[in-house]
């Protein structure tokens, strides 16, 4: 597998890309291509067209959660489809695949909108949805984990705005927060978006999905922004005991957090126009 960062927080220097806070990443995985998130705006369009990856060629649009810096890069990304129609450009047409909740509506007092702005319906009439609760394997060694089970007491505790689902607003706990897993002869590769979910419960769901206890890199962001110190330490506990080979926190994971965690695994930097290969 092949995965290159579109869009995170930070680029790598001398390389002269487009940052942004949110998550985009393009991956290849045997004969698939797979877009894993879309950003906030069209960095990742530009992004990608400076790499020379072609968006035109995807398989798969796999969308980690529902909030802003995740999703709003869709009505770019539908845009891109739509004039290549129109111009009659030979391309594929991607399945986005997400969970039930990802794309309702979502909402934060003070701010207005954090969810997807492009409806549901509106995305159907360009490309497939494909709703996955349960895990999806999209091919032998990838797999969409779906709704990330909540096993550790010391995170995933907090609501983020609220959410409208059957017509009734509630606040929002982002159960439909995920990550994909990839199974290599090391180990797992974890990939997240934010980690609302808890990226403990993450790794613990992911070694039982894919019945693998190795962890051999995680990367994506870990939610840890100004963390409780139950939470801060409950997870460098709990890394300690699992022992990946490497990770790659990014995305929504503090300075501080970074550092605390270095302590207990191999922190490695991440920024636009990183390439890694598995």
């Amino acid at each position: 597998m092949k995965l290159t960062v579109l869009v995170d927080n930070n680029t790598l220097i001398d390389r002269y890309f487009i940052g942004e806070p949110g998550v985009s990443y393009h991956i290849e995985e045997q004969e698939l291509k797979l877009l894993f998130d879309t950003g906030y705006s069209d960095a990742f369009l530009k992004n990608a067209q400076k790499m020379g990856i072609d968006l035109l060629e995807l398989d798969y649009v796999l969308i980690s959660h529902g909030h802003l810096d995740h999703t709003w890069g869709l009505e770019p990304l539908l845009r891109l489809l739509t004039e290549a129609d129109i111009e009659s450009r030979k391309h594929k047409e991607p399945v986005l695949i997400a969970h039930p909740l990802a794309l309702k509506r979502k909402f934060l007092e003070g701010v207005g909108e954090i969810g997807t702005l492009v409806p549901e319906e509106r995305i159907s009439s360009h490309i497939p949805i494909r709703y996955a609760r349960e895990p999806l394997w999209l091919s032998e060694k990838l797999v969409f984990l779906g709704e990330i089970p909540r096993f550790f007491d010391f995170e995933a505790k907090e609501t983020i705005g609220s959410i409208i689902e059957d017509d009734r607003r509630r606040p929002d706990k982002i159960f439909d927060d995920t990550a994909i897993a990839l199974k290599t002869e090391r180990g797992l590769v974890i990939i997240t978006g934010c980690s609302h979910s808890g990226i403990c419960n993450i790794i613990r769901y992911a070694k039982q999905v894919c019945n693998e206890e190795r962890i051999l890199d995680i990367i994506g962001g870990f939610h840890l922004l100004n963390p409780s110190k139950e939470q801060l330490e409950g997870t460098m506990e709990y890394l300690r005991a699992t022992k990946p080979e490497k990770v790659h926190a990014c995305h929504c994971t503090d300075l501080g957090s970074k550092i605390a965690l270095a302590g207990v695994c191999n922190i490695e930097e991440v920024g636009v126009g990183l390439e890694i290969e598995y």
